[in-house]
């Protein structure tokens, strides 16, 4: 027996029955010999972690755009954590932990630099271009791994994978919607476990970021949200990860297999979002748009007037997908201190 079929035996036997078999995939768009070694998850986990737009992600902002101390998060570490509770999730709930990687470690290759600020203005300036166009990093991210890596070969990945980084995100949408069925959700109980561990991750270690940035004083919280979660950033994470695993266990376990969370912690939250929003996000962002607005909005019409600095394969696509696409990847694509740098030379030439 191959190690691939192994692991595979080794998952029928083990998982839940509610959770995806690597050998059950419905497979990716363009067929392939199986690996010996490695289930079809395996595969797509090890192909997003080699990839460039992965390595890219250490340079990119999470919250704060520039930081001068060491301890503060990138998107890449945000990604991580993301991994590490979904991963924790996913194996108390016997589900499939390598879908569960694979579809973490990709779900936000598609974020722009400069964090949430630098992806409302691509999204702005390419509407300047194609008037039906619009920039969401979720569907981003799925391009990146469909048709950008390798220099316009894409990844390859499986069905499940590319569904979970799709519908991983719900913005500023309350989780109170997506736990009562008003918004999609993604196909595999792997993909939902990612969206839970998303909103618990960056909720958390972007309040002890902006504490420890001296932004915000940890009495500032409000009562309510400390009474729920706790004082400590150890606190809040252990218990959001033990809710959303015992209240996904007992629906698992009734017939009606979803992922969430207790009602009323689902509320706290999302009342932890709306102060994030209110006192963190917004403010930083008023601060810092006109800045990173002005970086992206002269480096993207500065490529529509001389496409030549984009790589020859993007190039490539441009002629085929039109160039405000391609410039918008090729921004998209950049870290924030390539994104300065290429700012500085279009205005110093």
């Amino acid at each position: 027996m191959l190690p691939r079929e192994h692991t595979e035996d080794l998952e029928a036997q083990a998982l839940s029955p509610h959770a995806v078999r690597a050998a059950q995939s419905r497979g990716r768009a363009r067929a392939e010999e199986p690996d010996p070694f490695r289930t079809a998850f395996q595969r797509d986990r090890d192909r997003i972690l080699h990839s460039k737009a992965f390595r890219r992600l250490a340079h990119k902002t999470q919250v704060f755009i520039s930081p001068e101390g060491d301890h503060y998060r990138t998107r890449l570490t945000h990604t991580l954590e993301v991994s590490q509770i979904a991963r924790t999730i996913s194996r108390a709930l016997h589900l499939n932990e390598d879908l569960t990687e694979a579809i973490a470690h990709g779900h936000d290759l598609g974020h722009t630099p400069f964090g949430h600020t630098g992806e409302d203005a691509l999204d702005a300036v390419y509407r300047e271009y194609d008037r039906h166009g619009r920039f969401r990093h979720f569907e981003q991210s799925v391009r990146v791994v469909q048709v950008l890596e390798k220099e316009g070969q894409g990844l390859n990945l499986t069905w499940e994978v590319l569904d979970g980084i799709r519908a991983h995100s719900k913005g500023k949408a309350d989780l109170q919607a997506a736990l009562e069925g008003e918004q999609e959700l993604p196909a595999t109980l792997e993909g939902q476990v990612v969206m839970w561990a998303d909103r618990i991750a960056y909720l958390n270690h972007d309040l002890d970021d902006t504490i420890r940035a001296g932004l915000l004083g940890p009495e500032e919280v409000p009562d309510s949200i400390r009474a729920a979660l706790g004082e400590t950033p150890r606190d809040r994470l252990a218990r959001m990860v033990s809710d959303c695993i015992e209240w996904s266990a007992a629906h698992v376990e009734t017939g009606t297999p979803r992922i969430g969370m207790q009602p009323e912690v689902v509320k706290i939250l999302d009342a932890l979002k709306e102060f994030m929003f209110g006192r963190v996000y917004l403010p930083r962002s008023e601060d810092q748009r006109e800045r990173v607005t002005e970086v992206i909005r002269t480096l993207f019409h500065m490529y529509m007037e001389s496409p030549d600095p984009l790589p020859g394969w993007l190039f490539g696509l441009g002629e085929r997908d039109g160039f405000p696409r391609a410039v918008c990847d090729y921004i998209a694509g950049m870290t924030d201190r390539f994104a300065r740098q290429q700012y500085r030379l279009l205005l110093a030439a």
